[in-house]
């Protein structure tokens, strides 16, 4: 039988007061007890609008993610070029935007971290998420090499790949060694891999 929440405004209500604790404490870190004392429900008031803690993971990491999503769209749209628009996406990982991120950070890289090996659902979302990112990165890449922005020689899902995987991967270790100075190197050298792709114009 499937399962129904016995309301959707209370089920939206949990997610978005549980956001910001499943985001910066993470799956397992989150209890039973964080979720009640954030909401003021009861246990049998949560369980009544999901199946489990796995099922509320789940719900709070798709508001995360969609969270996320329209912080760089939003960035994209308001941005012209296509060079401009993979700098502007590098620029919400500095210091100064990524505030702008649900609390506790990229939910990507913290749901990834940790559902690698104890959460099996919660991998397969995130990596969908992470494909989605890399795949727009790639069509920005395509975009300009179409209008000659970019050299024509280069692989397009290469770079969105080295793009995603150098700022997350500095998120990882400014988080894990509490150094900022690692996440701006990193975003420095994401910036000048799209200055080498960019088409000079040699007059």
């Amino acid at each position: 039988m499937k399962f129904s929440p016995r309301s959707e405004a209370t089920r939206q209500f949990i997610i978005e007061t549980t956001a910001g604790i499943f985001n910066r404490k993470g799956y397992a870190g989150t209890s039973m007890s964080d979720l009640t004392e954030a909401t003021r429900l009861t246990k049998g008031s949560i369980y009544g609008n999901f199946e489990n803690k796995e099922d509320v993971a789940l719900a709070v990491f798709d508001f995360n993610a969609a969270h996320r999503a329209r912080l760089i769209q939003t960035k994209l749209d308001k941005t012209s070029g296509y060079k401009n628009k993979l700098l502007a996406f590098i620029d919400l990982f500095s210091p100064d935007e990524i505030r702008q991120f649900p609390e506790g950070g990229c939910p990507l890289l913290n749901a990834g971290t940790e559902a690698d090996d104890t959460h099996e659902p919660l991998r397969v979302r995130v990596a969908e998420e992470l494909t989605k990112t890399q795949q727009d990165l790639a069509a920005i890449v395509r975009s300009g090499m179409e209008a000659h922005e970019f050299k024509a020689d280069i692989d397009a899902e290469k770079t969105a790949v080295s793009i995603l995987a150098l700022i997350q991967g500095g998120i990882f270790v400014t988080r894990t060694t509490h150094n900022g100075l690692a996440l701006t190197t990193v975003l420095e050298t994401a910036r000048k891999l799209v200055h080498e792709i960019e088409l000079k114009n040699e007059s």
